[in-house]
């Protein structure tokens, strides 16, 4: 089975990658492309780091009140602490998808080639597209495997 691999590369528009990964899990569902349609994100270091770190203070938080009144104010600064990073991420974010179509299945494979960078989230985004052969194509692949 041959390998095709997309990426777009999303900047910093964090709310813009939801979205196209909100779509891409609405379409593995109509078009039932479990296996068939594989994505990764690959966040930038300095975001990821800040995630964590704003979640382990609202945690903290959480575990520090007991009283009613106490939890219910953890509550809601976990919460607010947990709406910051995805409006204040700086980090770019990129998407790589995986198509695993069968010989059989051109017709599908060609649609869903020209599918996807025509509909909202993905329209305007740089888009590299690299099948099994082409230049870059061991590069994307490594790429893939190495995120989780």
């Amino acid at each position: 089975m041959a390998y095709i691999y997309m990426s777009f590369d999303f900047g910093t528009d964090e709310e813009r990658a939801q979205l196209a990964r909100h779509k891409l899990e609405m379409w593995k569902q109509a078009f039932r492309l479990d296996k068939k349609l594989l994505y990764k994100f690959e966040r930038d270091e300095d975001q990821v780091a800040a995630t964590d770190e704003t979640t382990e203070k609202s945690e903290k938080v959480a575990k520090a009140g007991k009283s009613g009144k106490a939890e219910k104010s953890a509550k809601s600064k976990a919460k607010a602490g947990a709406d910051k990073p995805a409006e204040a991420s700086n980090g770019n974010v990129k998407l790589y998808l995986r198509f695993a179509f069968s010989g059989h299945e051109k017709m599908t494979e060609e649609r869903m080639l020209k599918k996807i960078p025509s509909e909202e989230p993905f329209s305007g985004l740089p888009l590299k597209a690299v099948r099994d052969g082409e230049a870059g194509f061991g590069d994307l692949e490594a790429k893939f495997d190495s995120l989780e």
